[in-house]
């Protein structure tokens, strides 16, 4: 349940170091590592639950939170085992032993985390090692630690026995991954074939753009307002998409964290152009919100304020329905750029 919410939080910077580090998303790479997220967050759940009733916790019965002594899992087997060494029909009890499925489950765990460090990414035999057994370390700190101090006491143990089974299993992941990755692409060749100039930029891709510029223009706009500049909003749309653009040949903060920019007719995007483009789109489409917005908090008209929004609604409308027709139609120019003929390219 929680695993959508996780992913969407996920999905923005995602996208944003995929376009910055490759151009583009591949659904390979897209596929992969949100498994990845899948896998940990599993993997930490089962470490993690049940929780105790309450934070307030009773301190576990055993006089130590820690089991230090490597391999105490095969005197656990031993001890509790009703196989018989003489006895070779007895051996099928071992798969009645929690402690056998304890350490099999514990070797299990962190099998998929060997895979993904080979697979996806090209990980060595020593890194996977080194990365298996702190992955196990962050386990066993937390439940040592009551979750970092959110519980009293701890209510799981310590066990080095854990360590060593969740380190074999990264390596079991590890050499399972060479034949795993026999029958997938391969990650370092994925981009091979692809040419960014023939790589259309996606309307998720300009939305992101945007989303991340008016983070930034958000801040501005209100210290414009402090220093009284006239028309803040004007300014700050003058200032950070027309002057901007205009010295940096198109980008802007959003364009260049997603990796693309405007183009216009020539090599260099002129300033006329970006005049009409977001003038139109900020100044008329937008500004003419924000200015009945304005207007209807200072005047109490109304009919002046039903006639205003009735216009605003119909304007709105027309522009919601032309970008949704751009969006599944092969035209996929909006109207303020086939104005000022400007348009996305990938940087």
């Amino acid at each position: 349940m929680l695993f959508p919410v996780t992913a969407a939080l996920f999905a923005v910077p995602f996208m944003i170091v995929q376009y910055r580090r490759h151009g583009y998303i591949h659904k390979v790479r897209a596929i992969v590592l949100y498994l990845l997220l899948l896998y940990l967050m599993n993997a930490f759940f089962l470490i993690l639950l049940p929780l105790p009733k309450s934070i307030h916790n009773e301190p576990p019965q055993a006089g130590s939170y820690f089991q230090l002594v490597p391999f105490r899992f095969v005197s656990d087997i031993l001890r509790e085992t009703a196989v018989k060494a003489d006895a070779p029909s007895t051996y099928w009890h071992l798969l009645k032993e929690r402690a056998v499925w304890q350490v099999a489950f514990n070797v299990v765990l962190t099998v998929p985390f060997g895979m993904f460090l080979r697979y996806y990414f090209r990980a060595n035999w020593l890194r996977c090692l080194l990365l298996s057994l702190g992955l196990s370390l962050l386990f066993e700190t937390t439940q040592v630690t009551g979750i970092f101090g959110i519980y009293d006491y701890p209510y799981r143990l310590f066990d080095v026995d854990d360590l060593l089974t969740n380190t074999a299993g990264g390596m079991v992941g590890f050499l399972v991954a060479e034949w795993v990755a026999s029958h997938l692409p391969r990650i370092d060749k994925l981009d091979e074939n692809v040419d960014l100039t023939q790589q259309r930029v996606s309307y998720t891709r300009r939305g992101l753009a945007f989303l991340i510029d008016w983070i930034v223009m958000a801040p501005a706009m209100g210290i414009l307002r402090v220093f009284d500049v006239p028309y803040p909003y004007v300014a700050a749309v003058l200032i950070y998409f027309v002057g901007l653009p205009f010295f940096t040949n198109g980008r802007t903060i959003g364009k260049w964290a997603v990796r693309i920019r405007l183009k216009g007719r020539g090599e260099r995007i002129r300033l006329d152009e970006l005049l009409i483009r977001y003038g139109l789109l900020y100044l008329v489409v937008f500004g003419l919100n924000l200015l009945d917005a304005a207007y209807l908090a200072n005047h109490g008209s109304k009919i002046v304020a039903a006639l205003g929004a009735l216009a605003l609604l119909v304007m709105d409308a027309a522009f919601g329905l032309h970008l949704i027709s751009r969006m599944i139609t092969r035209k996929r120019q909006l109207f303020y750029e086939e104005r000022s003929g400007t348009g996305h390219v990938i940087a």
